[in-house]
């Protein structure tokens, strides 16, 4: 039951982790009669808790603390704009509305970071608590908190945290939310106080889902126990400069590149953008296979913040410079590609100082996390900004050699830092662990999962401390161990003013790295790429493991930000962030090997060039109607290849037949989109299924997905796991935009190997190419789709396969019926797809059923702000039963924008409740 979690990925139905379900279920079963009781004979204790809970929304309040009086106005969604008259009001307000509409969401998020989860929800969570203690996101945010982030940011931590702790005061679970109420009736858990670390804590958990390339780093050196150095090259391919169009095209990365070509030199820390063959192949490939594939186990339980674990997602971001706008003023678009979370991870609201002045500095709306103060993508008066995930690779995992205490460094055995970690678990128990530290700070992975150690000396099992014994382990760099300045970044943007301003800002922003897009009332455009990049030794890229016992594998420190790329008024008139490669290969550092292949970026490029073609202009409208393309790249490329393919069998014919005029969109209604689908999903496992190492299969092998035919409440039946069809040695791919590049580079291989597939079940014929296995995956998909969708393929649509469900990011994660009715809501069946501009991404190897979304929509329009627009995947309210749970769902789905008010008069036209907040 961690937040924002599917069912682990496993090889079989039956390890552990069933267990752990169990344990899970029983508690959920518990908490469910809870309700259910409540809830059917209308007892005190289900309608005084549902009403309790809610926020006070109208009227006057009294709040300690405050200098002054604050004004909290929110429109029809329920979304708060605050005003203040000091930063530490404004701020202070901010805490205590946040935690008005979210804190049981807040309160699970900071129990995530801190590695605490099992003191809310028993042993069952246990594991993941050990694992986030080895990292120790909250130890590093407290560092960072105590010696890196500025005074003012600090009295705004502190001002947050007192709101929250307003909020807190006098009340017991059951008035906070109806989740508390029935955690009640199983553990005597109590909210505690909040702190600024709570806060901080926070950006590393969202670090870490945005990591960048590390599950790609493990399957590269899993892939060398069966596959040879062309064959992964194969599945990785080259990035296609030529074809996709990279972020940065003109600017200050020229002149960076040209500095270093006439100097010759690149200081040791350029490297080659092409894969690195296996560095640590010397050092025994069984013991980085077993070592590697264990941690799979480990990676894949974690609980995600707002990203999905082990999947390419990403997001989109542009900016229209005035001269291509209607306005004459640039227009700026951004959709964030995250977990599809109940309630969303973003909050909507407005920060206003009555008087911006040196005392009250604010005047920023936008979306935020709750629980953290500020606005993390929006705009002010003067200017606004969004955000994509870059992708640089800002992670790498070294194997160790282990000797008695310690590992070898450089022929020498150095001593691991150590510490002991006790983790409480509801019901009063508890249990100790140690985690281990190399000399620069990188905890040892391997300590936390018990496939891990058979490499060497078996540990006692009554024993809190690791295996001691000789063998390997896995340890993890990662920029975001460190202590960092991402929270002063936060504030700095929020009250930028120009390009400058925003440029000092966004160089705090130190991880995760992000594409940072900037737009101004001053007809500016421009992007720039801040963030904590290593440069590592010439020869070691990042793309694989290395050998941590060679000192020439070291990082050898980071990119100066004055050498990081951007663009400020490109001729274009332009700029495009959607997770492609931000410069091309003449770039003299190695930012990744694994960049997004530019499928949605180039989509969105065209779609620009389309409209600005002539002397056209773009509207506001125009934007919003780029954001939910759905027309399907890979399609555009095999189905004139699919229909030229002879077909025996009448019945596959028919379908066949759905894709002669098919225009490549994937609207829900489309049976067209349903069957292409299908198609490319067999081609996947076809082609690669059977030919991947065994060991790749824990990564979204096997998914619980819920049954297409399911359309009432879910019940027991519902979830089916998607995976009974493959054998369980098999890995899959995800079918994502690599694969798309992938399968693009091996038309030109119709006799490749990888085409080659024996015979299949009921007869199925054996495919020796390309086109025989795509007959047989035309095939395969007729009848899959028969089978989940009827014969009749008048009846097919791709929304009835593509389906989102919003789960509770607790207590709806499993369990009977009744908890899912209770908290969960959906489905709403989608259009849009994988590596779609609109990016309802599934999951090949786990069915088609939505996994992450464009998690809020925004456009803003800089000639007339109060003209923006923007949406939320889900509604300000984390209660289930307010209005505001999910009440911009259903617009969010049909591709709708609401109005986005930021003007006194106009967020007072649009203000239904008012709170005063008095002193």
């Amino acid at each position: 039951m961690p937040p924002n979690t599917t069912a682990s990925s496993g090889d079989k139905p039956g390890k552990s982790g069933r267990k752990k379900g169990r344990r899970a279920r029983l508690l959920v079963l518990v908490l469910v009669l809870a309700i259910v009781g409540g809830i059917a004979y209308g007892s005190y204790w289900s309608i005084s808790t549902v009403r309790a809970s809610f926020p006070q929304t109208k009227g006057s309040l009294t709040l300690k603390g405050l200098s002054g009086p604050v004004t909290v106005k929110r429109d029809g969604y329920g979304i708060p704009q605050i005003y203040a008259s000091s930063d530490a009001d404004l701020f202070m307000a901010q805490g205590y509305v946040q935690a008005q509409d979210r804190f049981y969401e807040m309160d699970v998020r900071r129990h995530m970071t801190s590695g605490r989860l099992s003191e809310m929800f028993g042993k069952g969570q246990v594991k993941d608590d050990e694992f986030l203690r080895t990292l120790g996101w909250d130890r590093v945010a407290k560092e960072e908190y105590d010696t890196k982030l500025s005074a003012s940011t600090k009295n705004y931590l502190q001002a947050y945290s007192k709101g929250v702790n307003a909020y807190l005061q006098g009340k017991d679970g059951k008035d906070i939310s109806l989740e508390y109420a029935a955690l009640g009736f199983v553990n005597d858990y109590r909210p505690e106080q909040w702190t600024p670390v709570d806060s901080v804590s926070w950006l590393k958990a969202m670090a870490w889902d945005l990591r960048g390339n590390m599950d790609d780093e493990i399957d590269r050196a899993l892939m060398t126990s069966r596959l040879g150095p062309q064959q992964i090259k194969d599945l990785y391919p080259d990035y296609p400069y030529g074809r996709n169009k990279t972020i940065v095209q003109e600017g200050q990365y020229d002149e960076l590149t040209k500095t270093f070509q006439q100097s010759g030199s690149t200081d040791g820390s350029g490297t080659s953008t092409g894969t690195s063959g296996s560095s640590t192949s010397s050092a025994g490939g069984s013991a980085l296979t077993s070592q590697l594939a264990g941690l799979y186990d480990v990676l894949d339980d974690v609980p995600t913040a707002v990203g999905v674990n082990g999947q390419g997602i990403g997001s989109n971001s542009w900016v229209v410079g005035g001269k291509y706008t209607i306005t004459g003023k640039p227009l700026l678009a951004n959709d964030p590609h995250l977990s599809a979370s109940l309630p969303s991870v973003w909050y909507q609201m407005g920060l206003h100082c009555t008087t911006v002045s040196s005392k009250c500095q604010y005047d920023v709306t936008g979306y935020t996390f709750a629980g953290m103060p500020g606005v993390i993508i929006g705009h002010n008066a003067d200017m606004a900004w969004g955000m994509t995930n870059s992708g640089v690779d800002v992670t790498d995992l070294y194997l160790e050699k282990l000797s008695g205490d310690g590992y070898l460094y450089d022929g020498k055995t150095k001593p691991f830092t150590s510490r002991e970690e006790i983790i409480k678990v509801a019901g009063g128990s508890s249990k100790k662990i140690v985690v281990r530290q190399t000399a620069d700070g990188m905890p040892l992975l391997s300590d936390r999962n018990d496939e891990l150690v058979q490499v060497g000396k078996k540990a006692s099992v009554d024993t809190a401390a690791p295996d001691r014994g000789d063998g390997y382990g896995v340890a993890l760099k990662w920029t975001a161990l460190q202590p960092g300045t991402t929270m002063d970044a936060v504030f700095a943007l929020d009250k930028a003013s120009d390009w400058s301003s925003f440029r000092d800002a966004a160089a705090q922003f130190d991880v995760p790295s992000q594409n940072l897009i900037y737009a101004d009332t001053k007809n500016n455009i421009g992007y720039t790429l801040p963030g904590k990049i290593p440069t590592r030794a010439s020869g070691h890229d990042g793309s694989v493991p290395a050998p941590g016992w060679d000192s020439k594998y070291k990082w050898t420190g980071f990119i100066k930000q004055d050498e990081l790329p951007y663009e400020y008024n490109p001729k274009r008139g332009y700029i495009v962030t959607a997770n492609q490669a931000v410069v091309d290969d003449k770039y003299p550092y190695t930012l990744t090997t694994d960049w997004g292949y530019g499928t949605r970026s180039q989509r969105i490029t065209d779609l620009i060039e389309s409209k600005i073609k002539d002397g056209g202009k773009i509207s506001t409208d125009d934007m919003r109607q780029m954001q939910v393309d759905n027309s399907s790249e890979i399609a555009k490329l095999l189905v004139p290849k699919l229909l030229k393919i002879n077909l025996d069998d009448k019945d596959v014919r028919e379908a066949q037949k759905l894709l002669e005029g098919w225009d490549y969109t994937q609207d829900a209604d489309s049976a067209a989109a349903a069957y292409f689908n299908s198609v490319w999903r067999n081609i996947l496992k076809l082609a690669f299924g059977n030919k991947l190492p065994k060991e790749l299969r824990v990564k979204g092998q096997c998914l619980w997905v819920d049954r297409v035919d399911n359309t009432g409440p879910v019940d027991d039946d519902s979830k089916v796991r998607e995976c009974g069809e493959r054998a369980a040695d098999q890995a899959q791919p995800d079918g994502g935009d690599r694969w798309f590049e992938v399968v693009r580079n091996l038309m030109d291989k119709p006799d490749s190997d990888w085409w080659k597939t024996p015979a299949g079940a009921g007869d199925r014929n054996k495919a020796n190419n390309m086109d025989e296995l795509f007959e047989r995956a035309m095939v395969d998909a007729r009848w899959e789709l028969t089978a989940k969708l009827g014969k009749d393929i008048d009846t097919w649509s791709w929304g009835r396969l593509h389906r989102l469900f919003l789960k509770n990011q607790t207590l709806g994660t499993e369990g009977p019926a009744i908890v899912q009715y209770v908290l969960n809501r959906g489905p709403w069946k989608l259009s849009g797809g994988e590596a779609t501009v609109d990016a309802t991404g599934w999951n090949a190897a786990g069915g088609y059923g939505v996994v992450w979304v464009p998690s809020m929509r925004m456009v803003v329009n800089l000639d007339d702000l109060d003209k923006s627009k923007w949406i939320n995947l889900t509604g300000a309210s984390g209660h289930a039963f307010s209005a505001h749970y999910t009440d911009q769902t259903g617009k969010w789905a049909d591709g709708e924008l609401l109005p986005w008010s930021f003007s006194d008069k106009a967020v007072d036209k649009s203000t239904g409740d008012t709170l005063v907040l008095k002193p």
